[in-house]
């Protein structure tokens, strides 16, 4: 398919441009896509996604702009493709006006589906979300300064439970397999069934015995078809990736008792799979409370201009300290000097106590970045002195006690996150201060992070009544901007798509379309001499 372009020649006695032109508010989205949608991303900006010869496509700034639009209404392919059919402010905002002529004529859905793989295969998949970006920057909208946070996405699958993950993974590998291997397969099968049916066996639930039983005849099942396949070279891709899975499920939920009988395990696995349908989705937790299933959002926000600079997204298990630096790397590795692009100002990010972590505060020490974001506290279990009320002394090596006993911090190399511990032990028998500060039989012990440093002094700071108030008037802007994004259900908390690329891709998408609401808020013009400007 090759690249369709535009029309430029518009009808300026069309009814229905006429008619959106004085009706329409100028900062609009529908307005702002009608007077921009070309130079943001003409059709030119897609010519790498197109081949050279054959059947024109729908030119893809169209397509843009029902993408665009189709986010920020949180429709479905379908749903958008009717809307911009019949509804004369999408019309308008395409840049195809009426229903005279050649511009009558909607598109299929499928064109949507497409041009997002097309993207998603290229080498720049968030084109949309740059270019937004960039007249941002140009405009001088983005300072300095960004706020972090993250926010549930909730997975577009049913989560599994156990018996069903497992027939679900191995009906996979027997359709993977093909029919000639399939059948090899289906030999060392020795539970009786057939794999067809996506439905549960019937069994007795309510029969312990009955449920381990079925629960040990898919699993045998499960092991004798990898068992089939060890070994076997030349093997398709689809059917190692299928084998991996069904390792993965089998392994993950399963125990054998002393009987021999394989059980569900009582525990949760690390990283569990919850679903064959979508085997990147996890269970998440935003509270110790509050609990979904599927992925994390991620992004960095602009707080004077509300802009979302950068996003991401990963598994629902993932912490949110992992991806902040690549949400800050404007900040941490500035680009070459264009207009726009270096603006003045101390750079400082914002986030709450899930920020605070120590390798974040290394990363925005080393960066020469103010760091606005709250260290949680020491804490102890009965309330008993906390680690702030012993006196670390890091050159020495010491720590003393609320007693004033010096111990010596002893270094610990085979530890990730522990630099050393100090050791009270002996110090602690006839303290006075013992029912205070310790209950364990061994005495109190200090664990230094290594980290210790910058945590130290990002508690100090933040007690400052000065930084308070700048945390309190900054801070909460994110948490205005995530519920634009998730002011949809359907393509807003809940994902559209199936695994991490496509909900990835997605969520930069919204997040695209919500930069271009803000920035036709905004009133965002452009001049030939000075370019993107309010």
């Amino acid at each position: 398919m090759t690249l369709g372009k535009a029309s430029q020649q518009l009808d300026l006695l069309d009814p229905v441009s006429r008619f959106c032109a004085e009706s329409l508010p100028a900062n609009s989205i529908y307005a702002f896509l009608h007077e921009h949608r070309d130079r943001l991303f003409p059709d030119s900006l897609f010519t790498d996604l197109f081949a050279q010869v054959g059947r024109r496509s729908v030119p893809p700034s169209v397509v843009a702009a029902v993408m665009v639009l189709q986010r920020l209404e949180g429709l479905s392919d379908r749903e958008a493709v009717d809307r911009f059919a019949f509804d004369i402010r999408w019309r308008y905002a395409a840049g195809v006006g009426g229903w005279d002529g050649a511009s009558r004529a909607g598109f299929a859905h499928t064109v949507l589906v497409d041009m997002r793989e097309r993207l998603r295969r290229s080498d720049r998949p968030d084109r949309i979300f740059e270019v937004a970006l960039e007249a941002a920057g140009q405009a001088g909208l983005l300072g300095r300064r960004r706020v972090l946070d993250s926010t549930p996405l909730y997975d577009a699958v049913a989560t599994m439970d156990t018996i069903t993950l497992i027939r679900s993974a191995v009906r996979g590998l027997l359709t993977a397999a093909g029919r000639s291997l399939a059948g090899e397969l289906r030999a060392a099968l020795t539970s009786g069934d057939d794999y067809s049916s996506t439905g549960k066996p019937v069994v007795d639930w309510d029969d312990k015995n009955a449920r381990e039983a079925l629960i040990d005849s898919r699993a045998r099942d499960g092991y004798a078809l990898l068992a089939a396949l060890d070994g076997r070279k030349d093997l398709p891709e689809p059917v190692l990736q299928a084998m991996r899975l069904l390792a993965t499920v089998l392994g993950q939920d399963l125990e054998t008792g002393d009987d021999g009988i394989l059980r569900i395990a009582r525990k949760v696995a690390t990283d569990r799979v919850i679903s064959t349908v979508d085997p990147q989705a996890r269970h998440g937790h935003k509270t110790s409370h509050r609990g979904f299933d599927g992925y994390k959002g991620h992004l960095a926000v602009d707080p004077d201009s509300e802009i979302i600079t950068a996003t991401q997204v990963t598994a629902g298990n993932t912490g949110d300290a992992g991806p902040a630096a690549d949400l800050i790397t404007d900040l941490t590795d500035p680009p070459a000097d264009t207009p726009g692009s270096t603006p003045a100002g101390d750079p400082a990010v914002y986030g709450d106590a899930a920020y605070g972590a120590g390798e974040v505060l290394e990363r925005l020490h080393d960066a020469r970045i103010d760091i606005k974001t709250k260290v949680q506290p020491p804490n102890a279990p009965a309330g008993k002195y906390t680690k702030d009320q012993f006196t670390i002394d890091l050159g020495a090596g010491t720590v003393t006690c609320p007693n004033q006993v010096t111990t010596p911090i002893r270094p610990i190399s085979e530890h990730p996150r522990h630099a050393g511990k100090a050791d009270f032990g002996k110090a602690c028998t006839g303290c006075p201060l013992r029912a205070q500060c310790t209950a364990s039989k061994t005495g109190r012990q200090i664990t230094i992070s290594r980290w210790e440093t910058h945590l130290t002094t990002a508690r100090t700071q933040q007690t400052d009544p000065a930084w308070k108030a700048d945390y309190r008037a900054t801070r909460p802007k994110v948490e205005r901007k995530i519920a634009h994004l998730m002011r949809r259900r359907h393509g807003g908390r809940r994902a559209r798509m199936r695994g991490l690329p496509r909900v990835a891709a997605d969520f930069t998408l919204l997040a695209a379309a919500t930069n271009l609401a803000r920035l036709a808020t905004l009133g965002l013009t452009h001049n030939q001499h000075r370019g993107w400007a309010t």
